[in-house]
């Protein structure tokens, strides 16, 4: 897929270093079609960037004469908050561009700005660490991301191209009513044609998105980010944990946060909840029922029991073991 905003960019730089482009010429440079060209222009055009169109046998496209970018004017603690921004979203996994367009943002904003402050900037970034590991880039096509954005702020439905975790391919139309972030991936939630129900879906595997005629409503009160979190806790996994713990629904999620376990209420009046969680693998699950420290009961699957015990048994050999031993 290519990147059309990228190379809109591109068509001004070129436009901006003068002179009078033919359609031919600007078409080679950015390895598009000549109405490619044409549609990039009338990007440019709405962004109230004087292009001027320049007709005759040596004719094409230019700036208007005089057009300068204005430049780009940031206080101390705007820089800051920029480049922190990339750096830090880069890390999460949340900036859906690739590595070098990231690193030539920050690249950009650095060269404008003052000396001594560039300079106290190349210092932190050169010795911040992070405790949380920096994720790896899922690039989440930029111009999906804010196609799907933009439908949804509009109430736009679309035509979506979408990719399964099975690998199998389905076009669909879809009336998005949010887009979420969450664990450095993109989601898109909303009314979905095929299904006819609400879908959750990674913006990284739509493969195509076009905004459709027509509007639509959302539905009052709906949560995009909760619809998603549920729609990750329900995901069909290998195991269907349930555990009954005796607990409040604040202790149970400070250990169970609501991407990960949907609660169930199980007698009115009582403090037992029902805990369900689906899951590929069960050996992290023990851990973190030993770290809730309240009463539960294991009722399904088997072999999470036997996990409970194992680990049971552990933690007293290392409580019983003698020093030096």
């Amino acid at each position: 897929m290519t990147r059309p905003i990228a190379r809109v960019l591109a068509l001004l730089e070129i436009l901006q270093s003068g002179g009078t482009r033919t359609v031919a010429e600007l078409a080679g440079r950015l390895d598009v079609d000549e109405r490619t060209v044409r549609r990039y222009v009338d990007h440019l055009l709405d962004l109230d960037i004087p292009v001027r169109s320049v007709r005759g046998r040596h004719g094409g496209y230019r700036l208007s004469p005089g057009y300068r970018m204005p430049p780009l004017m940031l206080s101390g603690e705007e820089a800051l908050a920029v480049v922190l921004g990339l750096v830090a979203g880069r890390r999460a996994g949340l900036i859906s561009t690739s590595v070098a367009a990231a690193e030539s943002a920050v690249a950009k904003v650095r060269r404008v700005l003052p000396e001594a402050l560039g300079r106290r900037l190349d210092a932190l970034l050169e010795v911040a660490d992070f405790t949380a590991p920096a994720r790896s880039a899922l690039t989440a096509e930029a111009e999906v991301l804010l196609t799907v954005a933009e439908a949804a702020r509009d109430r736009r439905p679309v035509d979506l191209g979408y990719t399964a975790g099975h690998g199998g391919a389905s076009e669909r139309v879809v009336y998005p009513y949010g887009v979420v972030a969450h664990s450095g991936r993109w989601y898109l939630t909303g009314f979905d044609s095929v299904s006819g129900q609400v879908r959750t879906f990674r913006v990284d595997r739509i493969t195509t998105v076009e905004m459709r005629v027509g509007t639509f409503d959302v539905p009052i009160g709906f949560d995009p980010a909760q619809r998603v979190l549920t729609a990750i806790a329900e995901a069909p996994y290998r195991h269907e944990v349930s555990v009954r713990i005796r607990s409040t629904p604040e202790q149970i999620r400070s250990v169970f946060p609501p991407s990960v376990a949907t609660l169930e209420e199980i007698d009115p009046g009582t403090s037992w909840l029902r805990a369900r969680i689906r899951a590929q693998r069960l050996e992290w699950i023990p851990p973190l029922l030993a770290a809730l420290d309240r009463p539960f009961v294991v009722e399904q699957p088997d072999a999470l029991r036997g996990l409970v015990r194992a680990l049971a048994s552990r933690l007293a050999d290392h409580a019983d073991a003698r020093q030096g031993h």
